[in-house]
């Protein structure tokens, strides 16, 4: 095994692979989050492909990981609790195995969502692209709109670009809407990767983050953001919508998808081991 370099890691304490030969067979990446209340969330990424599971390397990549959480959790917040997460779809075959036998619970429940980009009615509303001048508003009003959401926690200036504006970040398909008064209330960021495009040949506008603050829902902003942002995705030559809803999510947001023509695809499950 070797280590794996990636951004937004601990790339010395918090990355590994496992190679058979020179071609690599499994990895694993830790990400730690730079603020953090009572309990930090740190998540455990990897996988093992699927020509070499039931061999124990999964196993040893989720005990590397959980030790690497270990270490990167008493040098960035070891006065509070910590929590590994691991997010990943329901299907893989032996992975509820793997993360039971290392003492992982399933915590919360999650399901992808699509919708085709076919014919969207254009929308009437104070809707505005991104841009550098307007990002701050799309940065606090995300802040704001998830401060109520399960593991959301804070994203500061250097966070938000680290995890959201960089390489997959589409601009031209991430909107804000302001009320009457011209104040932000809502947003829609999409993110999009080529690499994911040129494997399935189906070019997905993934609505990464879709949140409306507290006091203004249910007045149809979400709604307006994703027709607007579904309407622009088209018209850009997306193929296809997605996005990922929590399914005790305060905001009721499954429906709010539904309605707006998406349908449920794979079920994810968020395991976690208190550590």
């Amino acid at each position: 095994m070797s280590r794996v370099g990636a951004s937004r890691v601990d790339l010395a304490r918090g990355s590994l692979a496992a190679f058979a030969g020179d071609t690599m067979i499994g990895y694993m990446k830790i990400r730690y989050k730079p603020t953090a209340a009572e309990v930090h969330r740190v998540f455990l990424d990897g996988g093992v492909h699927p020509d070499h599971r039931r061999r124990g390397i999964g196993t040893a990549l989720v005990e590397a990981g959980v030790a690497a959480a270990k270490v990167l959790h008493a040098r960035h917040h070891p006065g509070l609790r910590l929590a590994v997460d691991v997010h990943r779809p329901e299907h893989i075959a032996g992975l509820a195995e793997l993360m039971r036998s290392q003492g992982f619970a399933p915590v919360r429940f999650f399901r992808r969502m699509e919708r085709p980009l076919g014919d969207v009615a254009p929308v009437n509303a104070r809707i505005e692209p991104w841009s550098e001048e307007t990002d701050e508003d799309f940065r606090r009003v995300r802040n704001a709109a998830f401060a109520d959401c399960w593991g959301a926690v804070p994203m500061p200036p250097d966070m938000w670009r680290n995890k959201i504006v960089n390489q997959t970040f589409r601009p031209e398909v991430s909107f804000l809407h302001r009320d009457a008064a011209g104040v932000p209330v809502g947003l829609l960021v999409t993110l999009s990767w080529d690499a994911d495009t040129e494997a399935t040949g189906v070019r997905d506008a993934h609505f990464m983050i879709v949140g409306t603050l507290p006091e203004h829902r249910r007045r149809g902003i979400a709604t307006a953001l994703l027709a607007h942002a579904s309407s622009a995705a088209k018209e850009r030559g997306y193929d296809r919508a997605s996005l990922v809803v929590d399914s005790a999510s305060p905001s009721g947001a499954s429906g709010v998808f539904e309605r707006a023509g998406f349908v449920p695809k794979a079920p994810y499950v968020r395991w976690a081991l208190e550590a």
